[in-house]
């Protein structure tokens, strides 16, 4: 029997190219014996160093959903917190994008209660959300951002890796190729970065 291999999957919610990954390693686990782990990280917290925010957010406001993840994480755990990453996902990459009803409703979808929603706003969690993504960050070095997974090689042996960024959601074949693929690249000890030039915006079809 081929044992489980875990993947950690270490996401900011807010991200839609994190979205679109998150539902390739879904894909992945369906057909290959993976358990994904899920593991908050703060786009915020990689950026407050930069004297200019790459992602526009003067306000703050990407604080909201990884404090929300990590109240969710704490008081009902890892299930729980896939099931509100996927139900918030729904609702902001694919539906009508963010409203004051946003985080009661995809608490509710995920079978969580509504009024967790408070916790968007207390910046009590935010410890455990630095502490996460110090954590994620510590896998792979500095200058990355969402997401990182975590997971290991054929022989057993860790590997982590930013990305991969997609505009698309590869799925079938084309899912297990490019798990294979990138988990062999990050494998290579000297093996640095592969980029290509962007193929379009985040399509979560």
């Amino acid at each position: 029997m081929t044992p489980v291999r875990t993947a950690d999957l270490y996401f900011d919610p807010s991200c839609p190219y994190t979205w679109l990954t998150s539902r390739w390693l879904l894909d992945v686990a369906a057909h290959r014996d993976v358990e994904i782990r899920w593991r908050i990280l703060s786009l915020s917290v990689l950026n407050e160093h930069l004297d200019e925010d790459p992602e526009g957010d003067t306000e703050g406001y990407l604080w909201y959903p990884v404090r929300l993840a990590a109240a969710v994480e704490a008081g009902h755990g890892q299930a729980a917190l896939g099931r509100f990453y996927t139900a918030l996902g729904e609702r902001i990459h694919r539906e009508d994008g963010w409203s004051d009803d946003t985080f009661p409703a995809a608490l509710e979808d995920a079978g969580l209660p509504r009024d967790l929603a408070n916790a968007a706003g207390d910046a009590a969690w935010e410890p455990a959300v630095r502490a996460s993504t110090a954590e994620g960050v510590a896998l792979v070095g500095k200058d990355v951002g969402s997401p990182i997974i975590a997971t290991t090689t054929d022989t057993g042996d860790p590997v982590a890796f930013f990305g991969p960024v997609v505009s698309a959601i590869p799925r079938g074949e084309a899912a297990l190729r490019l798990w294979d693929g990138v988990r062999l690249a990050a494998s290579v000890a000297t093996f640095n970065e592969l980029k290509v030039h962007p193929r379009g915006k985040p399509d979560p079809s």
